[in-house]
Parts: structure tokens; C-alpha cells; sequence
């Protein structure tokens, strides 16, 4: 079975999905607690939103390890540190309530059968679930973006050195875990979709790129249809 790690941070977590993770023997661990030879040994890790991303940017050395082997990396946030060669956080332009209306763009496992008013709203108020987006790099599929700006809020890329980050640019996705809306089904549709595939700890195939460049094409086309 696949080994998740996630990394708690110090405040802003949900107990309903603490719950869960342990059902799913997931490792929760605090970073200051973990080395960087531990990171290399899982096969998926979970970043929430509220993590100290000056600690985690000290790890990036072994982080980038841990995703060139083949690990896949599921962040959360606002991201503030370049890590990964990735850049920062930009913000949507709009702050009203119509702009922080969230649309789907690619359909992916994690948010099968998850309504897009659900994510945009949470008790008539928008912009729980996102504020902008984290630019992504060549080759990211999007998969929510702001309705507005076009903000891409949510992302999924393999990278070409190999292992795979999913990209959330707001508060944890797993939040609403608990709730009674159709967005409750993220958090465990994650730990499933992480079981089914990963675990298999190996280095890119030589096709990333490729798989890559065709996933980017199928995204424009969409785009324009």
C-alpha cells in the first residue's frame, strides 16, 4: 500500500479529516519533527495551506528528491517561497463576490461529482476555497480556475524530472470534509485517488515531458472550443 505522509501544521486543522486520514493509516507528522532522509520515504505528501513554508523551503533539496524519485506532492496555499522552480502567489484583481466564482476547466478523480457553486460559496460566501492562483509551470493541466480572471486556482503536472505535484492555491482543499455539500467528497476521493496511484517510487519513464506536452494541447483545445 502506497505511504502518505501529511505534514500538520501548527493550528488551523480540521478534526473531521484528522479522523479520516487516521482510518486511512496516513502519517501525520509535524515538519519540524521529520528529517529529510524520512521525506525520500513516502510516496505521497500532503502540505496544508497553513504550513511554515519558510521551514518547508528549507527542504526543498530533499523535497525535489522525494519528487524525482516519483513521489507525488499535493500543496496547499498560497505560495509564497519559489520552490520547485515554481513562482509565486498572485492574487485575483476582483474582491467581489462575483469574481471569486470558481469554474471547473478539466475534470480530474479528487473532484469527481464536486459542484462548482459548492467550492464557490460556502454559506453564501465566496472565496473560502480560493483568492487567485499559482502560476503553473509548462505543461500543467488546469483544473479550477477563477471565473473571472481566469486565475488557475487548481493544477496538476508531471513534472518532466519525474513525480507529480497537485496544486491548490488556497485554503486547505480537505476543509469542508464533514460538510454536507458535494465538496465534503474531495478530502476522501484524494486519499483514494493517492492510494490507486502512487507507491510506485520510480523516476520518469522518459514520457513526462511528452505526456506533459499532450495534456497541455488537450487543455488549449478546450480552452477554444
Amino acid at each position: 500500500m502506497p505511504s502518505i505522509l501529511y505534514l500538520r501544521s501548527m493550528g488551523h486543522e480540521f478534526p473531521d479529516f484528522l479522523g479520516l486520514a487516521e482510518s486511512e493509516a496516513v502519517t501525520m507528522r509535524y515538519l519540524r519533527d521529520i528529517c529529510d532522509e524520512e521525506l525520500a520515504g513516502y510516496d505521497a505528501i500532503l502540505v496544508p495551506a497553513h504550513i511554515d513554508q519558510r521551514g518547508l523551503a528549507r527542504r526543498e533539496a530533499a523535497l525535489t528528491r522525494f519528487l524525482d524519485n516519483g513521489g507525488t506532492l499535493v500543496f496547499n496555499g498560497h505560495l509564497v517561497y519559489p520552490m520547485f522552480g515554481l513562482t509565486p502567489f498572485v492574487p485575483s484583481s476582483g474582491g467581489h463576490k462575483d469574481d471569486l466564482v470558481v469554474e471547473s476547466v478539466n475534470a480530474h478523480p479528487v473532484f469527481d461529482g464536486v459542484e462548482d457553486y459548492d467550492i464557490s460559496f460556502r454559506r453564501g460566501v465566496s472565496g473560502f476555497y480560493g483568492r487567485g492562483g499559482n502560476p503553473p509551470p509548462p505543461g500543467a493541466v488546469i483544473l479550477h480556475r477563477m471565473q473571472a480572471d481566469h486565475a488557475p486556482l487548481d493544477w496538476f503536472w508531471e513534472r518532466p524530472q519525474g513525480g507529480r505535484i497537485l496544486m491548490h492555491a488556497g485554503n486547505t482543499m480537505w476543509m469542508y470534509f464533514g460538510g454536507d455539500t458535494s465538496a465534503a467528497r474531495i478530502a476522501p476521493q484524494l486519499l483514494a485517488w493517492l492510494k490507486a496511484t502512487s507507491g510506485k517510487r520510480t523516476t520518469c519513464d522518459g514520457k513526462c515531458a511528452q505526456r506533459a506536452a499532450l495534456a497541455q494541447s488537450q487543455t488549449s483545445q478546450a480552452k477554444t472550443a
